[in-house]
């Protein structure tokens, strides 16, 4: 699509897009420069920086989001990284395949949450030090394999409700957010893998989440789990439905940034 069809179409959506970037001419000349400094599997993300004054989201509070959304993905891929050169998973099982995936994955959202920062002009986080045993609240973190699966699941769970509880944030930006939904399905992916490898240890636990239940984990994580009993949604009574557990379960419950720094607080020195 060539750069007039392209302001074609977005005037047809927004006719009054001429006047949020000045002129016709303005928003010929913003595309050409974007065509000569970048490639075309980019100009989402740059077309989501020309609009943050036309549609009232600045790119600062869109790199606010990511940088949050950055400081979970560095824990989750040092945790992995560490978890896996630990020796704590048993070697000569699926187990280690399983986590060396993740861990990739992992690693694989932190270095495209900095590149879209710099996209975006701004600054990505410092990566902070992580303490993954929370003060000694998990001491046998990397040497036992049961805790280091039960931690595994309170943060993927966590990270699952972290992105739907800062999707709203990206809305500006159609580029960012269909990244951001990316990630969040592939970490629901996880939450559900991690889940079934402690069933496969004998744990009492299901795919999903049933309840505020922390699948046996206990009140060490219940802030985790805490407002996924939830039963109504949108004004609807779900047990007009089904019973208790499946209307908690048929429903994943977003948490707010407050909530989950507080999850997070006590991993980082």
């Amino acid at each position: 699509m060539n750069l007039v069809n392209i302001i074609s179409s977005i005037e047809k959506i927004d006719p009054e897009v001429h006047d949020r970037l000045d002129t016709r001419r303005g928003a010929m000349q913003q595309f050409a420069k974007i065509g000569g400094k970048i490639a075309m599997a980019a100009i989402p993300f740059a077309l989501g920086s020309m609009f943050k004054t036309a549609y009232g989201q600045s790119s600062v509070d869109i790199a606010s989001v990511l940088n949050y959304a950055l400081t979970l993905e560095y824990l989750e891929a040092e945790f992995y990284t560490k978890g896996a050169a630990s020796g704590v998973v048993p070697a000569g099982t699926p187990a280690v395949g399983a986590i060396n995936t993740i861990r990739d994955h992992e690693t694989a959202h932190v270095a495209f949450l900095k590149a879209t920062l710099s996209s975006l002009g701004a600054t990505p986080v410092t990566k902070p030090t992580f303490d993954f045993t929370a003060g000694g609240t998990f001491s046998n973190v990397f040497t036992n394999y049961d805790t280091f699966l039960a931690v595994a699941q309170a943060f993927e769970d966590t990270g699952v409700r972290a992105y739907k509880g800062r999707a709203g944030d990206l809305i500006s930006s159609h580029a960012v957010l269909t990244a951001a939904l990316q990630i969040h399905s592939v970490e629901a992916r996880h939450a559900s893998h991690i889940r079934q490898m402690r069933k496969a240890r004998g744990a009492n636990i299901k795919p999903w989440i049933t309840g505020n239940d922390t699948g046996g984990i206990g009140s060490v994580v219940q802030a985790n789990y805490n407002g996924e009993e939830l039963t109504t949604q949108a004004g609807v009574n779900i047990l007009n439905f089904v019973n208790a557990n499946a209307a908690s379960e048929s429903f994943d419950e977003p948490l707010t940034a407050s909530q989950v720094l507080a999850i997070v607080k006590p991993f980082i020195v």
